[in-house]
């Protein structure tokens, strides 16, 4: 983990959000009997997460294995879809995990298909959809449902992702608005990438992706999230795998990454925390 300057405005309530995460990771390890950093029960928990948690997980896992000693292997995939590194096909081809993070339908669909544990589900952020551009090119408006109506007509080449917020948009949202037929030969659906990556590189003028996923480009320029009329706001969630050898350790850590303590953090990469709700 990055080490912090000594004492600064900034690093001072940062302290204080990782003291209490440490606090939150340690308290509920006595709570379930489970490793502390000395202990010599440490485990390795092996988590699949989507895209859409991926900013905020990346600071929350150094922390919460700094403070219980266990180990967490992470892989990654797309919430929805049937590219090779999918969740779904992942699950499909006998990977074993002992949680998976993703978008609620999906994780739903996992339970249904008795690949995650009824009753496990953990909501741990809700998500929104917004649009990004290359650094330095114009913005486009996307402020009002007519103007992302001329937006999305105007644009050259459009991309959008193959999981859960471009499933909505091109099935739902491009239709609803009307342009579906106009924007079909220059809309690309993104596999096993992120939209970011397609548009910081120029193979797209505009990409649209949950919020969370858009921010940590520092070759883009951020423009918003949809308007509210045609927002969707979708919930990331955790659960517990079926046949995970694990599940002390993997609920355990479902319940730090859902802590009140990690809203700071939830909250700072474009997500709204669940449990602030």
């Amino acid at each position: 983990m990055q080490t912090l300057p000594t004492t600064t405005a900034h690093t001072q309530p940062r302290r204080r959000v990782i003291g209490a995460l440490l606090g939150a990771a340690l308290s509920l390890g006595l709570a379930l009997g489970a490793a502390t950093p000395s202990s010599a029960q440490a485990a390795e928990i092996r988590v699949i997460t989507s895209g859409g948690f991926s900013a905020a997980y990346d600071q929350l896992i150094p922390l919460y294995e700094q403070a219980t000693g266990h180990k967490v292997v992470t892989a990654r995939g797309a919430s929805m879809g049937t590219a090779p590194d999918s969740i779904p096909s992942r699950f499909a081809r006998g990977e074993a995990f002992d949680i998976v993070i993703l978008a609620d339908s999906g994780l739903e669909a996992l339970i249904t298909q008795g690949k995650v544990q009824p009753g496990s589900r953990v909501d741990l952020a809700r998500s929104m959809i917004g649009m990004s551009v290359r650094k330095g090119t114009p913005k486009p408006d996307i402020s009002t449902v007519e103007a992302l109506k001329q937006t999305l007509l105007n644009a050259k080449s459009i991309a959008y992702s193959a999981s859960a917020s471009g499933t909505y948009l091109s099935t739902e949202l491009f239709q609803r608005l009307g342009v579906a037929e106009q924007i079909k030969d220059k809309a690309t659906k993104i596999y096993s990438e992120r939209v970011g990556t397609v548009v910081a590189r120029g193979d797209a003028e505009i990409g649209f992706q949950q919020v969370s996923e858009l921010l940590p480009f520092k070759e883009l320029d951020y423009v918003g999230a949809l308007p509210d009329e045609v927002q969707q706001r979708v919930f990331f969630s955790a659960g517990v795998a079926v046949g995970t050898q694990n599940p002390e350790a993997a609920q355990h850590l479902i319940r730090f990454l859902a802590a009140p303590a990690a809203a700071a953090i939830v909250r700072s990469t474009g997500m709204e925390p669940a449990a602030a709700r």
